[in-house]
Formats: C-alpha cells, sequence, structure tokens
C-alpha cells in the first residue's frame, strides 16, 4: 500500500467516462446490453442540470448505443430523452468515422427544433465540430445557442477550448502568451459565477494548447520536460483553479473527477507534488484519459506514475 490507502493493483482506479456517477455506469451497462429503460428513467432524471445531462447524454451514446437507441426511439417517437440519445450517438459515430457528419448535424438541428429549450443539441454540434467536422460560422451559432440557453455550460465552453486550441498561426510560437484560447478561457473564467467550475477553464486552455502543440512536434511529447509553468498567465491559471477546488468545489458537479485530474496533471508538472497528493487523494479511484494520454500512449501509466510520485512526498490529509 501507498500513502493514502492506495494499492499498486492495477485496478485500484479506472478510466470509466461515467468517473463517479454510478446510476449513469449502471443505465450505461444496461443499455449496451439492450436494455434502455434504466437510460430513460435517468436521463428523466437528471431533468435540466444541463451540464448533468450533456454528460450523461455522451456517456450513454459512447458505449455502442446507436443501435439500441434508435430501438428506444421507435418504440417512442415522442420522448425528447430518446432523440437525444440518438443524436448524441450519432455525433459519436461520426466523431469516429462510422457515420457521416451531415447525417449528425441533422440529428442534432431536428432535437433541436424538438426541443428548443435543451442546450443538448447544441452542445452535440459543438461536440462535433471539436473534432473539425463541422465549419466555423454553424460552430459559433451553436455557442451563442448554448450561452442564450445556459450561459455557463461547462461542456460548451470545454469544447470550444479543444477547438480554439488547434487554431496555429502562421508562425506558431510554443510560448505564445497572446493565442486566442486563452483569452477565451480568462473571459469566461472572469465572467462566471462564483463556483461555477469554469474557473478552471484557463488552466485547461493551457493544457489543451500543450497537446496541440506536442502533437505537432513543437514541444517535447514528455511534459516532465516542459519548463514548469513559468509565464505568469499559466501560473495564475494553475493558483486560481486550485483556489476553485478549495473554495468552492465542495458541492458536486458533473465531471468534477475530470477537473481534477486536469489540475493534479498540472500540479505533478509544476512540482507542486503535496497538493498534488491531496487532489489525487480526492479523485479515489475516477482517473481520466485525459489529460493522462497527452504525451504518451498509456493513460493509466501516465496517471499511476503520477500519483505515486506526489503521494511518495506527501503526508495523508488530516482528518
Amino acid at each position: 500500500m501507498t500513502p493514502f490507502g492506495f494499492s499498486r493493483s492495477r485496478y485500484d482506479f479506472t478510466l470509466d467516462p461515467a468517473l463517479d456517477d454510478t446510476a449513469l455506469a449502471a443505465a450505461r451497462d444496461d443499455l449496451a446490453q439492450g436494455r434502455w429503460t434504466s437510460a430513460r428513467a435517468l436521463l428523466d432524471e437528471t431533468g435540466q442540470d444541463w451540464d448533468r445531462r450533456s454528460h450523461r447524454l455522451a456517456v450513454l451514446a459512447g458505449a455502442d448505443t446507436a443501435g439500441w437507441a434508435k430501438d428506444w426511439l421507435a418504440v417512442e417517437p415522442d420522448n425528447a430523452d430518446a432523440a437525444a440519445l440518438d443524436a448524441f450517438a450519432t455525433v459519436l459515430l461520426a466523431v469516429r468515422g462510422k457515420a457521416a457528419p451531415a447525417a449528425a448535424q441533422a440529428a442534432c438541428l431536428a432535437l433541436a427544433e424538438r426541443a428548443p429549450q435543451d442546450p443538448s443539441p447544441w452542445v452535440g454540434l459543438l461536440l462535433l465540430g471539436a473534432r473539425g467536422a463541422l465549419d466555423q460560422a454553424l460552430l459559433d451559432g451553436s455557442f451563442e445557442r448554448v450561452r442564450e440557453l445556459d450561459p455557463w455550460h461547462r461542456d460548451a465552453h470545454h469544447l470550444v477550448v479543444a477547438r480554439l486550441a488547434e487554431y496555429s498561426p502562421p508562425h506558431p510560437d510554443p510560448d505564445d502568451p497572446d493565442h486566442p484560447v486563452y483569452d477565451f478561457a480568462d473571459r469566461a473564467a472572469a465572467q462566471c459565477p462564483a463556483g461555477s467550475p469554469l474557473a478552471v477553464l484557463p488552466l485547461v486552455a493551457h493544457i489543451e494548447r500543450y497537446r496541440v502543440l506536442a502533437a505537432a512536434g513543437l514541444l517535447p511529447a514528455d511534459p516532465a520536460r516542459l519548463p514548469r509553468w513559468s509565464s505568469p498567465r499559466a501560473r495564475r491559471s494553475l493558483d486560481d483553479a486550485f483556489a476553485w477546488w478549495l473554495d468552492d468545489a465542495r458541492e458536486q458537479h458533473a465531471r468534477l473527477k475530470l477537473d481534477l485530474n486536469h489540475l493534479a496533471y498540472a500540479k505533478v508538472l509544476d512540482g507542486r507534488l503535496v497538493e498534488a497528493a491531496a487532489l489525487f487523494h480526492a479523485i479515489g479511484p475516477h482517473a481520466s484519459p485525459e489529460p493522462w494520454s497527452y504525451g504518451g500512449p498509456d493513460p493509466r501509466k501516465s496517471f499511476r506514475a503520477a500519483r505515486e510520485q506526489a503521494v511518495a512526498l506527501a503526508p495523508p490529509p488530516s482528518g
């Protein structure tokens, strides 16, 4: 056993996209077996918690459930949740190259007409656009529609950051502090309400920009070889995100564990291992592929190595 009670077993954490939402994991597993009644109950119970709704739709749709979603929709053609799941499943098939982007776009736009108060169809289009399968005008319009319906929607802002991070100026500078992804993330974090998970967005922007530059060969593939968050903007993003967790993140939001994985990743790179250890304790078994896959093919190995490095040098949390 390591400090904090972590074992060295390969089974002491998972990369399950459901994170700590056990009801979602159960509904996803049922849906993969063709049983969609628990997914129906789950989405109905989610109501207008729009962040949680998009998280649950993405996880349910990501488990090769497209056929079962269509079966549900065929049985209940007037059910907006069935239509939403079908639209998200079509988007994810398009992202994987198994369906035409035009079909995914059409499914999302049809869902938007059916459920005009739900930002989910526009989030689906942003998911399509984050992978480059949407023209810029529709991408911009989709984000504006989300902002009208839910101004501080977490996933929508993260998807825009992922897309903006891909922008390459004519002469890309790996240390460019004025890349547009940073301005977008900083504005969102400055304007969002207290306690909003968008406080982490500037940090995510730096990590996403690293992902793009490393993939292009402009930065080392091994993040341990990078300068340690030396720019004032990067350091402020890291400090602000950690302060948000300490002050405001005690109430769970749907993807808190994913935000904490990003924060732990940055803390380890910055050498602030006591703080990283506290974050790993909060993460528990809920690792996420991103950002641990950035710069290396094996997120399990990266997560485990970072966690062991942190907890070996830090005392367990008091209480």
